[in-house]
């Protein structure tokens, strides 16, 4: 994102953040419609430069925190997110690990899938997969809007089959 936003705009993420200090705004959505409607940012760069500037996003946080905390009361779910992790790095070596508060993004160029330990007993794997028709199992992205176009809900490790490892390759493929 740092790098797109340079390219996009021609300024650096500190002059940005300096920007948004400057004007004195504080409320996150208030600093994204300020950097839409003075700077013409698209909603991402917004919306990345408002979490730098507030400190709010996973990189003020140590993220082996934040990924304890997310299984915080649903440890059972954790070798699920293991399992998935060991998969995907099978990959390639490009893919980046981004913990946040409630989930887990895996990017490439883009965000192709988020991990989120939704329930005790449930994690929803959100994945990008545009133009794919939805199935009983691939379902549509429910809660997670427009991060994923659908969900697949995992409740034990021997949910990761080979059908879900290939929804989730041709996420990394095309993203």
């Amino acid at each position: 994102m740092e790098k797109g936003l340079l390219e996009k705009t021609g300024k650096t993420l500190d002059h940005w953040i300096k920007v948004v200090i400057d004007s004195k705004i504080e409320k996150h959505k208030a600093i994204i419609d300020f950097l839409k409607q003075e700077h013409s940012f698209t909603y991402g760069y917004a919306n990345f430069v408002a979490m730098k500037a507030r400190n709010a996003d996973a990189a003020s946080h140590d993220p082996e925190d934040l990924l304890t905390n997310q299984y915080n009361g649903k440890e059972s779910l954790k070798p699920i997110y293991d399992k998935l992790i060991e998969e995907i790095s099978k990959f390639g070596a490009d893919v980046t690990r981004t913990p946040k508060k409630e989930s887990v993004s895996m990017i490439r160029n883009k965000q192709f899938a988020l991990i989120k330990p939704a329930t005790k007993t449930r994690i929803d794997l959100g994945l990008k997969l545009k133009d794919k028709a939805t199935t009983d199992r691939l379902g549509n992205s429910g809660p997670f809007g427009s991060m994923c176009t659908h969900r697949v809900q995992i409740t034990t490790v021997e949910d990761i089959d080979q059908e879900l490892i290939d929804w989730i390759k041709e996420a990394y493929d095309t993203n």
